[in-house]
């Protein structure tokens, strides 16, 4: 059988699909448009039932090929299950939700190490999802002046010391809108590209030691420094902290307002609404000055002088109570849809993206060795395979994919669930063979069960903790 055949079988169930529909990313708001990503938007089990279907078996092992599947499916949850004991263990220092109480101190030295090793175990483990990574290079690319909800948004990217930008699913969604054109009475609708997911993580740097960058940016004295970041920072609640690691997951979020994400957003005034205020706020004071100077011109009473004056006191008061108004109403604006994009928060996300991310393992896995247990190929013949399941997905489900075909041969490899011969021939054993040797390892997990990373670092306290 060819490479270009293995998964031949199934074209009977690919006849009907729906053709391939490439993601392309808005060049506008990410750098570098990518045309495909390697996120797999099938579920597991809408793979599980077309990938075990007797006609893709021929010696009838589609039912002992289901079950490894699964046997597969739950050995590689366990792993993650692993992984996020182990990511929940080096976070609990930073959490800035727990109920707990703190029965260990870390020296400074301790902290940054595990502050380095939580970010890149958060970066590994979206990878391992099929995130894509937003460099922080490329920040001012994503961050736009162009608002899908009329914001001007504004985000001081310097103020953090840690930070990761991750998305999933580059896409548009359609939205119904009332048509200026149609005087409101009528809809149109409205493309808006959209990440299904986003990511972000971020820890504040020290109030100190930002001061001192901004002394050295600014080229300003202390006192004037710690004005700047404390304006800049008062949008920030009074219980953020800069000991604490905030971990964010948002749901389709519009491209254009991804400085929604971050915590230190200021809105400001669009230059139409500076116009429209310059406009009537200048035209109202200045009719109000006018009158006012053309009556105390006219009149010697102090009580009229008084209620004049007033009443010039009164314009501007109600001018700058519009600006206020308008500015709580971007807010409101602004509050209002980042509830409604809000997916999860700080450990809640660690828990998601490791579920997420042992789906897209196992779907990989699957493709993988479906293809390699029903031909022997070479490790040369590779990129092949990878086009051969890239074509099959998008017969089958109408999706344009980047296969990772390297990472999931890895994984195979190293739970001996495929070989590869000194010619570099790929055996993969077969279904009933391959489900046996997952139930061995099962019976070893808790024998080599890894201990905690955080085992050597800290100290715990004598007694009762402080505070």
């Amino acid at each position: 059988m060819a490479v270009a055949d293995i998964f031949k079988p199934m074209n009977g169930v690919a006849a009907a699909a729906a053709p391939a529909r490439p993601i392309a990313l808005d060049p506008h708001s990410q750098a570098g448009a990518h045309a495909r990503e390697k996120f797999l938007p099938v579920t597991r089990h809408a793979l599980l039932d077309r990938l075990t279907l007797p006609s893709l078996w021929p010696n009838g092992d589609n039912g002992q090929a289901r079950r490894f599947l699964r046997y597969l499916d739950y050995w590689r949850r366990h792993a993650y299950s692993v992984k996020l004991l182990d990511l929940e263990q080096v976070y609990e220092p930073f959490s800035p939700d727990t109920d707990l109480l703190h029965t260990r101190e870390f020296s400074p030295e301790e902290r940054l190490a595990m502050q380095k090793r939580l970010v890149a175990q958060m970066a590994e483990l979206l990878e391992q999802g099929n995130f894509a990574r937003v460099d922080p290079a490329d920040f001012h690319v994503i961050l736009t002046k162009d608002s899908h909800y009329g914001l001007d948004l504004q985000v001081d990217i310097g103020a953090f010391e840690e930070i990761l930008v991750f998305y999933r699913g580059a896409t548009t969604v359609t939205e119904r809108r009332r048509d200026i054109r149609k005087a409101y009475i009528g809809w149109k609708e409205l493309k808006v590209p959209v990440f299904q997911r986003l990511f972000v993580l971020f820890k504040l740097k020290p109030f100190d030691a930002r001061v001192r960058e901004v002394m050295q940016e600014k080229k300003v004295d202390q006192k004037e420094a710690e004005s700047v970041v404390r304006r800049l920072r008062r949008m920030l609640p009074d219980t953020v902290s800069s000991d604490h690691v905030y971990i964010k997951l948002f749901k389709n979020m519009p491209r254009s307002d991804v400085e929604m994400a971050f915590p230190n957003t200021r809105v400001r005034f669009r230059l139409f609404d500076k116009i429209k205020f310059g406009v009537t706020a200048g035209s109202g004071v200045g009719v109000g000055v006018v009158s006012t100077v053309g009556k105390l011109a006219l009149m010697s009473n102090p009580y009229t002088l008084v209620m004049t004056l007033a009443g010039l006191g009164g314009i501007a008061i109600r001018q700058a109570s519009n600006f206020i108004n308008q500015r709580n109403r971007y807010m409101v604006v602004l509050a209002r849809n980042l509830y409604f994009h809000s997916m999860a928060d700080n450990r809640g996300v660690m828990t998601l993206l490791a579920d997420r991310a042992a789906e897209e393992d196992i779907k990989e896995e699957m493709l993988l060795y479906t293809a390699l247990a029903n031909e022997r190929v070479n490790a040369r013949e590779l990129k092949s395979v990878d086009g051969v399941i890239e074509q099959y997905l998008s017969k089958t489900f109408g999706i344009s994919v980047n296969f990772d075909v390297e990472d999931a041969l890895a994984r195979l490899k190293q739970e001996g669930i495929v070989t590869e011969l000194a010619d570099g021939t790929l055996e993969a054993l077969p279904p009933r063979e391959a489900a046996l040797h997952i139930d061995k390892l099962w019976d070893a997990c808790l024998d080599q069960l890894p201990d905690i990373t955080t085992a050597g670092e800290g100290r715990e306290f004598e007694g009762p903790p402080p505070g």
